[in-house]
């Protein structure tokens, strides 16, 4: 008996104490798959021209929202993720880039990080980009105005 209690105790020091939630959010680069996926879900999307390996304030914001567990549980309720990204030291497929390039241009991007709130039927409902505060107030931000755009 001591040495079922022993396996079982070990078992859950394992494991039990090195669980950590979740913060690998799924960041769809196809923004037509994204909008089908978000007409599916019945979702916002949540759309962020990134320049992933030289922006600052990127990077910043994928520190301290995008990469925190509070975003991750938000995000997945509530958000279908789309990543249009502009890296200068990695190359992407030239499909993308061109995709990438043609939706900065659509929406009028002129900086980095541009963070774009859309409905399904790709009206924005926010542009944004970092915002001071960490995650909770960055979630909220965003709710505010999917509740605001609800009302309209």
């Amino acid at each position: 008996m001591k040495i079922l209690a022993i396996a079982v105790l070990s078992v859950f020091v394992m494991f039990g104490f090195s669980y950590r939630p979740t913060t690998e959010l799924y960041w769809e680069t196809n923004f037509e798959l994204a909008v089908k996926d978000a007409k599916k879900s019945d979702k916002k999307l949540l759309v962020n021209f990134t320049g992933s390996d030289w922006c600052g304030w990127c990077k910043k914001l994928d520190a301290d929202v995008f990469s925190k567990p509070e975003f991750a549980e938000y995000a997945k309720e509530n958000l279908v993720l789309v990543k249009l990204d502009f890296p200068k030291r990695k190359q992407l497929p030239q499909a993308e880039q061109e995709q990438n390039l043609k939706l900065a241009r659509k929406y009028k991007v002129k900086g980095f990080p541009a963070i774009l709130i859309m409905d399904a039927d790709e009206n924005v409902i926010l542009e944004t980009g970092y915002q001071y505060g960490g995650v909770n107030k960055y979630i909220e931000h965003l709710e505010a105005a999917i509740q605001e755009s609800k009302k309209n």
